[in-house]
C-alpha cells in the first residue's frame, strides 16, 4: 500500500502497531522472527554473518536489535534488505510468536523466550551464547525436537553465514522443518491443556497457593 509507512526496514518505538501491521501484510509461514535477548551482545563478525545470510536468503524477517548494535551491520545492509526486512528495537513478542506469518524463531535460547516459542508452537534455530543457553538449546533440539542448532565454526569462533542459511532453509522448507512444525503444534496443544482449568499447571498453582495460605 502506498501509505504504508511501516513497510521496509526501520526502527520502531515500543508499540505494537508497526510489527503487527507489517506481519499482517505477509503470507502464512513466510517470516523469520529473530531476537537475541536484552543482555547477550553479538560480536561484529557474528552480526555481519547473520545479516549476510538474511540478505542472501529469500525470506522475510523481523529482527529485534538494540540501537547500539546497528553499527555492526555491513554497509548498505539496511538499504539492500528494505523490501523484505523489518528492524525494531522492541516488539510484542508473544503476539509476534503467535502470528500466522511467523514460521521460524532464531533465538539465543534464553529460558523465557524458549518457553514462549515452545508453548506457541514455533520451530527454532538455536544460537546459544552463554550461561544456561547451551542447555536450553540441547532441550530444543534433542529432547523436544522443535529446532535445529546452528553450529559454530571453531576456527572462526562464530556461526558462519553458510551455516545460518542452511539452518533457516531446513526449518522453513526442509522435511525436518515439516516434522518440527508437527511436533511444535503438539507441544502447543499440551501447553494449552496444562494451563486450562483442571490442567496440570492449573492444579499445581492452586495447590501451591493453598499451601501458602495454610502455612
Amino acid at each position: 500500500m502506498k501509505d504504508d509507512k511501516d513497510d521496509g526496514l526501520s526502527l520502531s518505538q515500543p508499540n505494537n502497531e508497526p510489527c503487527m501491521k507489517w506481519l499482517d501484510s505477509k503470507e502464512i509461514g513466510a517470516v523469520i522472527y529473530m531476537s537475541f535477548g536484552s543482555l547477550a551482545t553479538l560480536v561484529e563478525e557474528q552480526m555481519e554473518e547473520i545479516a549476510l545470510a538474511l540478505k542472501k536468503g529469500n525470506y522475510y524477517f523481523l529482527w529485534v536489535v538494540r540501537e547500539s548494535e546497528i553499527n555492526k551491520f555491513p554497509q548498505s545492509f539496511v538499504q539492500d534488505t528494505s523490501t523484505k526486512g523489518l528492524l525494531v528495537n522492541w516488539c510484542p513478542q508473544l503476539e509476534v510468536l503467535n502470528h500466522k506469518a511467523v514460521a521460524c524463531f532464531m533465538t539465543h535460547c534464553g529460558w523465557n523466550l524458549t518457553l514462549e516459542a515452545l508453548s506457541l508452537g514455533v520451530p527454532m534455530v538455536a544460537m546459544p551464547q552463554w550461561t544456561d543457553q547451551p542447555t536450553n538449546a540441547k532441550f530444543i533440539v534433542d529432547v523436544w525436537k522443535v529446532g535445529i542448532r546452528a553450529k559454530i565454526d571453531h576456527e572462526k569462533g562464530i556461526v558462519t553465514r553458510e551455516e545460518i542459511e542452511m539452518c533457516i532453509r531446513e526449518v522453513m522448507e526442509g522435511e525436518r522443518g515439516n516434522e518440527m512444525r508437527r511436533i511444535s503444534l503438539k507441544w502447543k496443544k499440551l501447553a494449552k491443556e496444562a494451563v486450562d482449568d483442571d490442567g496440570s499447571s492449573d492444579k499445581n498453582i492452586e495447590k501451591f497457593v493453598a499451601q501458602l495460605i495454610s502455612s
